[in-house]
């Protein structure tokens, strides 16, 4: 081999061993602990943070109108679900279902009199986006950059903005690659973002089970509030990084949400209420099994309310 060939392995071999190693940036627990952070910003107190939420729940069940009241809320610092106290900011609803003429109606049902509406001018609608993979972040920043107090976004539905599957990698990987972005840009900029998902047919043990698609939402969002009904009525059940685990009872009429309490209080009066109004109708005295057939609860809930029905101040 003469010297002229040697050179450039020689050369090859150099540059390839001055690579700088990748390293991991250390932070000590001591160091840590120093660090001051500022609080979790509440846009929703006790429902929805700064961060990426999903609000899933069945179809025609009221996901919108929930979402349009948290977004007047906020839009006006009014209560959301007539309850919760929100601090006032800007609101962005990327509403690519409904069209303005069903906006309107919607807005208009919620205040019949133009006359006693609120300031609704913090609240900016979009009825077409682009998808995640064409533009979908940069459009959110231009909104965030040119407006004043960017505050919370909604996305009424995710579908509608995500990217066609691939055929690389499992569900819940592209799942959570394709929403990473979204999560991400939420919590740079202090931002809250709902998005509206569906549930699937049946539900599941677990709540964020019930998600449509794979658990690679649940797992990149930030929190997850499943809007359900039941025999018992509707609740909101809500999990997250920052907010406390709670199911409420909701009760939804003329395009208001109201927010009841939490849902196994409520649910423990209401079949209270149940068993006491049977007694005084009944003509006899009655067994907890006449109860049950009386009332239709199982024959186990009626003894085990009976019991605590029994204790001072139940």
């Amino acid at each position: 081999m003469t010297a002229t060939n040697a050179i450039p392995i020689v050369e090859f071999e150099r540059s390839r061993s001055s690579k700088k190693k990748p390293r991991f940036n250390l932070t000590n627990t001591s160091d840590l602990m120093l660090l001051e952070f500022d609080p979790v910003k509440w846009i929703v107190p006790g429902y929805v943070s700064e961060g990426f939420s999903v609000l899933a729940g069945r179809q025609k069940l009221g996901k919108t109108w929930l979402a349009i009241d948290m977004a007047i809320a906020v839009a006006t610092g009014g209560a959301a679900m007539s309850s919760i106290s929100c601090d006032q900011g800007d609101v962005l609803y990327i509403d690519m279902e409904n069209g303005s003429r069903r906006i309107q109606s919607r807005i208009s049902m919620l205040f019949p009199n133009k006359r006693t509406m609120p300031n609704l001018s913090s609240l900016d609608w979009v009825t077409d986006a682009p998808q995640l993979d064409k533009g979908f972040i940069d459009a959110l920043e231009d909104w965030r950059s040119t407006t004043k107090n960017p505050r919370l976004v909604v996305i009424d539905v995710l579908q509608r903005i995500k990217p066609p599957a691939k055929n690389t990698g499992t569900s819940y990987e592209q799942d959570y690659s394709v929403w990473a972005p979204l999560q991400k840009w939420a919590t740079d900029h202090g931002i809250a973002v709902i998005g509206l998902h569906h549930t699937k047919k049946g539900g599941a043990e677990d709540p964020l089970e019930a998600l449509s698609g794979s658990n690679g939402l649940s797992a990149c969002a930030d929190a997850t509030l499943v809007l359900d009904r039941t025999s018992n009525g509707i609740t909101l059940y809500v999990r997250g990084r920052d907010v406390e685990e709670k199911e409420a009872a909701l009760n939804f009429s003329g395009g208001f949400w109201t927010l009841q309490g939490d849902a196994a209080t409520v649910r423990r009066t209401d079949e209270r209420s149940i068993i006491l109004e049977a007694l005084r109708d009944a003509d006899s005295l009655m067994s907890p099994t006449d109860l049950s057939d009386a009332t239709r609860m199982s024959n186990q809930n009626i003894r085990q309310m009976l019991v605590t029905m029994q204790r001072p101040g139940k």
